[in-house]
C-alpha cells in the first residue's frame, strides 16, 4: 500500500510511513502512530498529516483493494 502512496506523493508517504493499523471498523481504517520504542516524550505529528495527504492514502487503498476506507488517526 505504501509503495503506491510513495509513487503518487512522497510527502504523504513520509507522513504515514510509521503508521500502524489499529483496526478496520464500519468502513473506517484506524491508524495508530504511537511507537514508544522510536520516540521518547510527547510528540504530536497530527498537524503534518493534512487532509490532502490522507486523501492520497485513501486513494491508494481504493486502487489496491477496490474498497473505500476512510482513514482515521488515533
Amino acid at each position: 500500500m505504501l509503495d503506491e502512496v510513495e509513487r503518487v506523493n512522497r510527502i504523504a508517504w513520509l507522513a504515514y510511513f510509521d503508521a500502524r493499523l489499529a483496526r478496520i471498523e464500519s468502513g473506517k481504517l484506524y491508524l495508530d502512530f504511537s511507537d514508544a520504542t522510536k520516540l521518547a516524550g510527547d510528540h504530536d505529528f497530527s498537524l503534518a498529516r493534512k487532509p490532502q495527504l490522507r486523501e492520497v492514502l485513501e486513494s491508494a487503498i481504493k486502487a489496491i483493494t477496490g474498497e473505500f476506507l476512510e482513514v482515521v488517526d488515533e
